[in-house]
C-alpha cells in the first residue's frame, strides 16, 4: 500500500502508514479488542496491553454498544500516540457509521465485508472525506477469499479475516482461510488467537494480528501481551505441527475444572452424587462405558482390557453396599496407562487406592464385593449418576465432582470452557486488587430495572 493521489495526509493516515515502508509491513502489527462493557475496565485493559507491546487498540463491539460513540473518544484521549479502531460492524448506513466514529476519535473503522457494494462504497467515500481508514471484517461471509478480492477493488484498506467465537468453539480456524488469499491489501486475522496460532498466521501472510480474550481475559494481560508479541515477531520460532482434534480437547479439558465445563454447558453434565476418592486428582479422557448389576465385576475389570492409554472406565453398578471395584482393579488400570474410573456405585480398598493415588470417583465406600457372574455389557449406552453417558464421550473428573460432554461436542464445550476459565483468571486478578466481586461484575449496573 503506498500513498495515492487524494489521499487525506492527516496525522492518522501518517499513523498508519508509518508501519509501512516499500509497500510492506516493518513488523506485524499486534491489536488487542476490547471486548468489555464497561471503559473503565477496557482503559485498564489497553494500559497494561501496550505495556507487553501491542500497537493499535480497539473498541470492540460490546464496548461501543455498552458505552457509545464516548469509549472510542476516552480510549483516544487516554492513548493519543496510538492507533484507535472502532469495530462497529457496519452492515448498512456505512457513510453515518463512518461519520460517527470518526468524530470520535477512531483512526480505523471496521464494518462488515458481508454489507452490500453500496454500503461498502459510501463507508469509502466517508472514510476518505473524514482522514481515517476501513477495514472490513469477513466474520461469517460465505466465501472469504473471493469476498476479500472484492472488498479489495471496492476501495477497502484493511481485510479481516475473522472466525467468531461460536465458530471458532466448533473448531473453524482463520488461518486455514489465509492459505486461500492473494491480496495487495494488508490482512488482518482474528479469532480465538494465541502466541502460537498468531504466529502460524504470520507466517500464512497476515500483517495484523488481532488478540481479544487471550490477553484481556488474561490475569497479567501485561505478559500476555508481550508472549504474542514475541511469537509474532519471531514466528518460526513457534511453529508446531497440528495435532489431532481429540488430542487436542483432552488437552484442553486438563487445564479447567469441572465448574469450568458445567458453566460452559449453562449448568447440564454434573453427575449426581459421585465425588473424588483421592483428593487432589484428575481425569480426563474419552468413556469406555461398563453396564453392570450390583455385586458382579466381571465386566468391570473385563473393561481395563478394552480401555486404552488415556481412556476413562465409566461404570454403573446400581448398589452403593456392594463394590465391583478395589485395589487390584486398580493397579491393572496404573498398567495399562488408564486416566481414570467413575463408578455409579460403591468402592472398596480406598486406603491402597489413595496411596496409589489414582483418580477414582464413587458414591460411597464399603468394605464388602460380590462375584463375577458376568452379567452386562461394555461400551453400551448407559447412565450414571444420573447422566447418559456414550462410548467415546468426554469424561472430566476432580474434587468438585464429574461432568460427561457428549462426543460430537467434545471441542465446543473445551473452548468454551476455556473462555470461562480467563474471564474468572481477570475477574480474580481484579478482586486481588481490592475490589470486591460485585464491584468487578458492576452488578448494580447490569441488574434489572
Amino acid at each position: 500500500m503506498v500513498f495515492q493521489p487524494g489521499d487525506s495526509l492527516t496525522i492518522k493516515s501518517l499513523i498508519i502508514k508509518a508501519h509501512l515502508f516499500n509497500g510492506d509491513f516493518i513488523k506485524p502489527i499486534l491489536q488487542v479488542a476490547l471486548d468489555v462493557l464497561e471503559i473503565e475496565r477496557a482503559l485498564q485493559i489497553a494500559k497494561e496491553a501496550v505495556e507487553g507491546g501491542t500497537d493499535w487498540i480497539e473498541a470492540g463491539t460490546p464496548l461501543i454498544k455498552s458505552e457509545g460513540m464516548d469509549a472510542i473518544r476516552k480510549l483516544k484521549e487516554a492513548f493519543p500516540g496510538h492507533v484507535i479502531l472502532a469495530d462497529m460492524k457496519t452492515m448498512d448506513t456505512g457513510a453515518m457509521e463512518v461519520e460517527m466514529a470518526a468524530k470520535a476519535g477512531a483512526d480505523i473503522i471496521m464494518i462488515l465485508g458481508s454489507a452490500d457494494n453500496s454500503t461498502i462504497r459510501d463507508a469509502v467515500r466517508s472514510a476518505h472525506k473524514y482522514g481515517v481508514k476501513l477495514m472490513a471484517d469477513l466474520i461469517s461471509t460465505g466465501d472469504p477469499a473471493k469476498r476479500a478480492m472484492e472488498l479489495e477493488e471496492l476501495g477497502i484498506d484493511y481485510i479481516n479475516i475473522h472466525v467468531g467465537i461460536d465458530q471458532q468453539m466448533m473448531g473453524e480456524d482463520p488461518i486455514k482461510i489465509l492459505k486461500n488469499l492473494k491480496l495487495r491489501t494488508p490482512i488482518a486475522v482474528a479469532g480465538g488467537l494465541d502466541a502460537e496460532s498468531a504466529a502460524a498466521a504470520v507466517l500464512k501472510g497476515a500483517r495484523i494480528v488481532i488478540v481479544g480474550g487471550n490477553i484481556v481475559r488474561s490475569s497479567n494481560v501485561t505478559a500476555s501481551a508481550k508472549e504474542i508479541r514475541e511469537s509474532i515477531d519471531r514466528p518460526e520460532m513457534a511453529e508446531k505441527a497440528e495435532k489431532p482434534i481429540g488430542e487436542k480437547t483432552i488437552e484442553l479439558l486438563k487445564k479447567v475444572s469441572t465448574p469450568n465445563i458445567s458453566d460452559a454447558m449453562h449448568r447440564k453434565g454434573a453427575m449426581q452424587n459421585i465425588r473424588a476418592i483421592c483428593s487432589g486428582t484428575k481425569t480426563a479422557g474419552k468413556a469406555v462405558t461398563v453396564q453392570t448389576f450390583p455385586g458382579d465385576w466381571a465386566k468391570t475389570v473385563e473393561a481395563i482390557d478394552i480401555a486404552g492409554e488415556g481412556d476413562v472406565i465409566v461404570i454403573y453398578n446400581g448398589s452403593p453396599h456392594v463394590a465391583p471395584w478395589g485395589e487390584l482393579a486398580t493397579l491393572s488400570c496404573i498398567n495399562k496407562g488408564i486416566a481414570g474410573v467413575v463408578i455409579d456405585g460403591a468402592v472398596r480398598d480406598v486406603d491402597d487406592i489413595r496411596r496409589l493415588n489414582f483418580p477414582v470417583f464413587a458414591t460411597s465406600v464399603v468394605p464388602n464385593a460380590g462375584e463375577p457372574k458376568g452379567f452386562g455389557e461394555i461400551n453400551a449406552e448407559i447412565q450414571c449418576g444420573g447422566q447418559t453417558v456414550k462410548p467415546g464421550d468426554f469424561i472430566v473428573g476432580d474434587d468438585n465432582g464429574v461432568v460427561v460432554i457428549p462426543k460430537e461436542r467434545g471441542y465446543e464445550i473445551a473452548r468454551r470452557a476455556g473462555e470461562v476459565e480467563k474471564n474468572e483468571r481477570r475477574i480474580r486478578d481484579e478482586i486481588k486488587r481490592g475490589k470486591t466481586l460485585s464491584e468487578v461484575m458492576y452488578l448494580k449496573k447490569w441488574e434489572k430495572r
